[in-house]
């Protein structure tokens, strides 16, 4: 049973060959030549705990290019809403569907369905990791400034769910990751010694500046997510904002990322993210391709 749930979870061979797939369909689809249909006849569950824009459109729109049947569920329509556990929601949706999705709160849940399940489980995001979203970041990189061997990425803001998923690609690629986070706000120590003993080239910094100097990929996300009480974050992040001062000391040709949705002002500047240097909206675009390709790699498998 092949499963996206984590990057750490596979090799870098196989993350290699998922982005040289996404790039391969991108290209064909840019061609107008015929796409292939791995999901053709087969239908993927859509599960969705958190409201979605990228997410929910890029990957329905690409379980149609694949061929497949996309089928769209919030919890208000499971009865995993009114308390069923997601134990009973995987076996049950195991005898209905080809694959299933989730964008969920919990990562146990995530873990708990994909344990349960007999068919491919993906990860559409959790609190702790977003795997598909890293994909398509580095399938960006990949377009911009060729293989990932020995570029550097700098990630500046909360250690959150999108760093963790950076923190497990640096693990498996040999790219430099810089983390320029507040205090208060860094990634769980646990998944930074681990990233370390994988052979991951980490570099925390205090300062965003001093991590944004000379680094090709300058990457940030909102101060406050869903979920996410306020409190102080505002005053907390001010420091982090990625900025044109920020990018005036990184690398001449580099390129700015943000997942989105985007708080223009906040945790980067309208200049910044509608600039010359912005790949934001190649990533989000990115997206569609980099999980068509998961999708393949997944069912290729079963």
């Amino acid at each position: 049973m092949r499963h996206f749930l984590d990057i750490r979870d596979a090799g870098a061979a196989t993350l290699q060959s998922i982005l040289d797939d996404a790039a391969a369909m991108k290209a064909a689809l840019k061609a107008g030549a015929e796409t292939p249909k791995p999901l053709a006849g087969k239908t993927v569950a859509m599960i969705f705990e958190k409201p979605s824009t990228r997410t929910r459109v890029s990957f329905e729109v690409g379980i149609n290019q694949l061929g497949g049947t996309p089928l769209m569920l919030s919890a208000q329509d499971l009865q995993i809403g009114r308390g069923e556990s997601i134990e009973d929601t995987a076996r049950v949706l195991s005898r209905y569907v080809d694959a299933i999705t989730i964008r969920c709160f919990s990562h146990d849940t995530l873990l708990t369905l994909a344990e349960k399940a007999t068919v491919p489980v993906i990860n559409a995001l959790t609190e702790r990791s977003h795997p598909c979203q890293i994909m398509a970041d580095l399938q960006t990189m990949i377009e911009r400034h060729g293989a990932l061997d020995g570029q550097i990425v700098t990630w500046i803001g909360d250690g959150n769910n999108v760093a963790a998923s950076w923190i497990e690609a640096a693990a498996r690629f040999n790219f430099q990751l810089r983390l320029a986070c507040p205090e208060g706000y860094a990634p769980p120590a646990e998944l930074t010694a681990w990233a370390r003993s994988e052979g991951a080239d980490l570099v925390i910094y205090d300062s965003a500046l001093e991590a944004a100097t000379g680094s090709q990929t300058l990457v940030t996300d909102v101060w406050i997510s869903m979920g996410d009480e306020e409190g102080t974050r505002r005053e907390d992040f001010r420091a982090y904002q990625l900025n044109e001062e920020l990018l005036a000391v990184a690398a001449g040709d580099a390129i700015v990322m943000h997942c989105l949705p985007a708080w223009r002002g906040m945790e980067i500047t309208e200049g910044v993210i509608d600039g010359p240097q912005s790949a934001v909206f190649d990533e989000a675009e990115n997206r569609l391709h980099a999980q068509k390709a998961v999708l393949s790699w997944c069912m290729s498998g079963n």
